[in-house]
């Protein structure tokens, strides 16, 4: 069995005169990304392996996740891979994970975390918000056979707001 976490980086800023890449935050962002991370620790997870994108906005984001469940810095990798907007790297990462991780969080971008949830998962998502989490399962020992998996959960912003 495999768990594979997928995070689209929270709300970004356009109010800065800076490349894609490098594009931050916004107070938006940081306020629900906060919230997002506090409400999964009551769903103890225990990922073998965080990964995200180099972007300075899924960075952040995966830093304020880490930090709110006190996950240690040496679970974390920054890969190029995930700086993705199709999926077909997302889904070409996924399928070269090292098959010893057994769960993994990735932190991304749409409109590959999108394609990857509808693809891999069970569930139509429409669109995966920014700060949306998706959980899937898949019942295989290798990554290499990721196919169709389980939609186990979706955890949005709105869904923690009233």
């Amino acid at each position: 069995m495999k768990t594979l976490i997928l995070i689209r980086h929270a709300k970004s800023s356009w109010e800065h005169d800076v490349t894609d890449i490098d594009r931050p935050l916004s107070s938006r962002g940081y306020s629900d990304a906060n919230l997002l991370s506090n409400e999964l620790l009551k769903h103890d997870l225990k990922p073998d392996a965080v990964f995200s994108s180099p972007a300075n906005r899924a960075l952040t984001t995966c830093n304020i996740f880490m930090d709110a469940l006190n996950f240690t810095s040496d679970l974390l990798k920054i890969t190029d891979e995930l700086y993705d907007f199709e999926g077909r790297q997302v889904a070409n990462f996924i399928r070269n994970l090292n098959d010893d991780y057994k769960n993994v969080m990735i932190f991304g971008h749409n409109h590959a975390f999108t394609e990857i949830a509808n693809n891999f998962g069970d569930e139509y998502i429409d669109n995966v918000p920014t700060c949306g989490l998706v959980m899937l399962q898949f019942n295989i020992d290798s990554w290499k056979n990721t196919d169709k998996g389980h939609t186990k959960m979706t955890l949005f912003p709105r869904h923690l707001k009233s």
